[in-house]
């Protein structure tokens, strides 16, 4: 059963015109949206092809981390990018749908203060609201296309032991609006307008956005490579951190803790 709230996009979409959400696909279930727009993509779906999903039975984060999704509870989505880019600018994309998935957030929420969490969370506090999986298809050493995934809590009202402390939802934060439609139409507006920018020119047209929703920045942080206080992100995506010594380092990837 898809819920009516996710049926009504396809005609705001089709009404706005809007250069991402068509055609829209709604799934009941799959294993996940994103193995089925790269499905989509090999078959040769458009750019703006997007893929909803009540439910995802494999539904991955980052390393492969499962994403628990209830039937009805979240928005869980999956668009498809035929956009030309240089190869070294496919990690910015993260960053980039992190600030759309931000925008549309924060309009549900007015009253939380909602950060990206580099590299591709979204956050309240130092709770995850949503969380980002961006996936390239290749044709030798050029990109077919790029698949940004996108999962959001927002009717969920418990989550597993687990998750309790690290996670909340739209619906915890109290937000005005759950209708996950509109969320979706929000997202994919708030892409279609910063993609491109990342595409042609890195992420310097929206850096300032970014810094201004930095969750990180001034906060002792602990990754792969030490531990530090987070100093900023790069115009290049990489995140600033500075050790204890003094030293200045850039990390490009990899998980990042609050200490």
């Amino acid at each position: 059963m898809i819920g009516e709230d996710l049926k009504s996009a396809a005609a705001v979409l089709e009404k706005r015109r809007l250069a991402l959400g068509r055609p829209l696909t709604l799934l009941a279930t799959a294993a996940s949206t994103n193995d089925e727009a790269k499905l989509g993509a090999r078959a040769g779906a458009p750019h703006g092809a997007t893929w909803v999903a009540e439910t995802q039975t494999e539904g991955r984060g980052r390393q492969g981390r499962g994403w628990i999704a209830v039937a009805g509870e979240g928005l869980l989505f999956s668009v498809l990018l035929r956009t030309e880019c240089p190869l070294g600018r496919l990690p910015l994309f993260a960053l980039a749908a992190g600030l759309a998935v931000r925008q549309a957030v924060a309009r549900a929420v007015p009253e939380a203060e909602v950060r990206v969490k580099w590299p591709n969370d979204v956050v309240v506090g130092t709770r995850k609201v949503a969380g980002i999986l961006v996936e390239a298809t290749l044709a030798g050493d050029r990109v077919e296309g790029v698949v940004v995934g996108v999962g959001i809590n927002v009717r969920t009202r418990q989550f597993p032991e687990e998750l309790r402390g690290r996670a909340t939802s739209i619906e915890l934060l109290g937000g005005a609006s759950r209708d996950r439609g509109a969320i979706l139409v929000g997202v994919l507006a708030a892409l279609a307008e910063k993609i491109p920018l990342v595409a042609s020119l890195g992420l310097a047209p929206i850096h300032a956005e970014l810094s201004k929703w930095d969750a990180l920045r001034g906060e002792r942080v602990r990754g792969e490579l030490g531990e530090g206080v987070a100093d900023g992100i790069e115009v290049d995506g990489s995140l600033r951190v500075r050790g204890d010594d003094g030293g200045v380092g850039r990390w490009v990837a990899g998980e990042v803790h609050l200490v």
